[in-house]
């Protein structure tokens, strides 16, 4: 298609057009009602990292001055080489689980230029068994707890027989330890990225770090009480991959949150042909919506911003975090049961509680922010 049609949008659609059908295709065939590891899962990562070297073919055509910063590193001068495509797709530190990097990258790493030592291999070692430590460490977690929480136990009778405080605490656990899978693989995957070279990204401040194929924030995903904060630390180079080949260049629009939509959109086509992924990031994208209202809120009250700031906080933190990863934990039910009788029947069976507390959030931020905030702060531009 390179080779063929050129640095032409033609390409880029086509590109688009056949690696989502292909995958579409696979996923209508062999997706069962079940978690399924089957050749879909390592090719709906290989479907972004072709079309994003059709987007990047591209822009090596324009100006620099029309690019961004990322569109400026990523971008090819030439059409690559067969042999650089297949290396680039079936590179074995990410072609399973991802991360996402570039096909430029991939030519720095096999020119011998990602490494801290000009001329020789990395010094990688050390840090890539840190991450592979850390990543056995999660998988350990996983490994004894997981079977604790199976996401079976949601369509039992025992379960339907909790009082619904319980059923919502199980949500919680199960989330937690849930994501805990994804963790492992990443952070082991991103380990054999920095092994090869591939996780080199330069020097900071005298030091040399090794974040390029970073797919997990560790510590912001441990500590953070936002859901904001929760998306930002995880799968962190798909969400960049679709920022940067969706979010942005849907800028034509001139409207953010359609922009936003359409981006989800995406995202919840490539995971699967699942209700359950529709109702996962529609979830998203309203609790997404509430948090920024609420964070307006509280930046723009001076009675919030006391309180949030008070020696109070340790207690409104701890809220925070149950609050958090209980409606983390709820749109990822749909997420992992897939069919909408089964996650229909969970939400059931806790009232629709985070619709419920989202919607009734949603609904009164307006007359809190008319009650809280001075007048002279609500402005359009504060509000939004």
């Amino acid at each position: 298609m390179l080779r063929l049609m050129g640095r032409t949008v033609t390409a880029v659609l086509s590109s688009f057009t056949f690696q989502m059908l292909y995958l579409l295709a696979g996923y209508y065939f062999t997706a069962t009602e079940e978690y399924d590891i089957k050749w879909t899962m390592p090719h709906c990562v290989l479907m972004l990292k072709l079309v994003g070297l059709s987007f990047d073919f591209y822009d090596g055509g324009k100006e620099p001055s029309q690019l961004s910063a990322d569109q400026k590193k990523a971008a090819l001068p030439s059409v690559p080489s067969l042999l650089e495509v297949f290396g680039f797709s079936y590179f074995y530190g990410g072609f399973l689980v991802g991360p996402q990097f570039t096909l430029r990258s991939y030519q720095m790493l096999v020119a011998g230029e990602l490494t801290d030592c000009p001329g020789k291999p990395p010094n990688s070692v050390i840090p890539a068994m840190k991450r592979f430590a850390l990543g056995f460490f999660f998988l350990v977690i996983y490994a004894i707890f997981g079977p604790h929480y199976p996401d079976s136990y949601y369509l039992t009778d025992e379960y339907e027989a909790q009082p619904f405080w319980y059923r919502c605490v199980f949500i919680l656990l199960w989330a937690k330890v849930n994501l805990y899978k994804y963790v492992s693989c990443w952070v082991i995957a991103e380990g054999v990225c920095i092994l090869s070279g591939m996780g080199y990204n330069g020097v900071v401040d005298g030091q040399h770090q090794w974040d390029a194929c970073a797919n997990m924030k560790v510590w912001l995903f441990e500590t953070t009480p936002l859901f904001g904060g929760t998306i930002a630390s995880f799968n962190i180079n798909t969400n960049a991959w679709a920022a940067r080949h969706v979010f942005k260049r849907l800028k034509f629009l001139g409207n953010k949150t359609l922009s936003h939509v359409a981006t989800l959109l995406f995202l919840t086509i490539w995971h699967g042909l699942h209700s359950g992924y529709i109702m996962c990031f529609s979830m998203e994208f309203f609790i997404i919506t509430v948090e920024r209202q609420a964070h307006a809120l509280v930046r723009d009250s001076p009675l919030l911003t006391k309180l949030a700031n008070s020696p109070l906080y340790p207690l409104i933190y701890v809220v925070q975090q149950f609050i958090h990863w209980l409606f983390m934990g709820y749109p990822l039910v749909p997420f992992c049961l897939f069919t909408y009788d089964k996650w229909l029947k969970v939400y059931s069976s806790v009232y629709f509680c985070g619709h419920a507390f989202f919607l009734v959030a949603y609904l009164i931020m307006p007359y809190l922010r008319k009650a809280l905030v001075p007048k002279k702060e609500r402005s359009p531009k504060k509000q939004e």
